[in-house]
């Protein structure tokens, strides 16, 4: 994979938290390429470090050692600022229980990423607006997420996670909360933010029918890889 093809590389990977007087390492030379427009699904048993490792692909953390390089920037050597500025621009992130604020319209929760953006308010309009276009929602501008689905609430969280038109996507239990038929409408989505706006997907999963949608199932166990698997 040339340079130009990758949008993640993870490079001997360490991350250790302490406990106490106990230091627990969750990733132990952690390796990891993921292409641009791929669609890789992480799994693992509970503790393996697959929330860890996508924490740190998204710049909401920092490496104990070793280099995460996304598009070409090390953002392991970032400062708070500089990674909060980049996380912005280049990170869209989709949560299990989606954190919406409950008070807030669907347009509002959208709009919440671009209020930390240089935008006009025409120009935040016009970009919510294609986002919850882009989800289905169009007809749902004004509802709050207590008058939402939950497969309609995790759309919001999708729309909000692609307003800003971030390269890479990241996702933590994306179907986590939602019933077959939501969680399958959801996978469709996440694959079609791939396939028409060319958007890089990583996804943390507990479940095989979720991972098996991906391009590349990759497996975590202990804090290593230990199989990656064609989808």
């Amino acid at each position: 994979m040339s340079n130009a093809e990758k949008c993640v590389e993870v490079r001997n990977v360490h991350k250790s938290f302490r406990r106490g007087s106990e230091v627990v390492d969750v990733l132990n030379g952690l390796n990891l390429e993921v292409a641009e427009r791929e669609f890789v699904s992480l799994m693992g048993p509970s503790g393996s470090g697959k929330t860890t490792l996508l924490n740190l692909i998204a710049g909401l953390d920092q490496p104990s050692e070793g280099d995460v390089i996304v598009r070409g920037e090390h953002i392991s050597k970032m400062t708070e600022s500089q990674l909060a500025t980049w996380r912005t621009r280049t990170i869209g992130f989709v949560f299990q229980f989606y954190n919406l604020l409950p008070v807030l319209t669907a347009y509002r929760n959208v709009e919440l990423p671009l209020l930390l953006l240089p935008l006009s308010a025409s120009e935040r309009k016009r970009q919510v607006t294609t986002a919850l276009d882009i989800v289905g929602l169009s007809d749902r501008l004004h509802h709050r997420p207590g008058q939402l689905s939950g497969g309609q609430q995790q759309r919001v969280g999708i729309a909000r996670a692609i307003v800003t038109d971030p390269a890479l996507i990241v996702a933590d239990e994306p179907t986590g909360a939602l019933d077959f038929k939501s969680a399958d409408e959801i996978l469709n989505l996440l694959g079609e933010l791939r396939n028409t706006l060319n958007k890089t997907i990583i996804i943390v999963t507990h479940d095989p029918r979720a991972a098996a949608r991906a391009d590349r199932e990759v497996h975590l166990d202990k804090g290593q890889l230990v199989t990656t698997a064609q989808g």
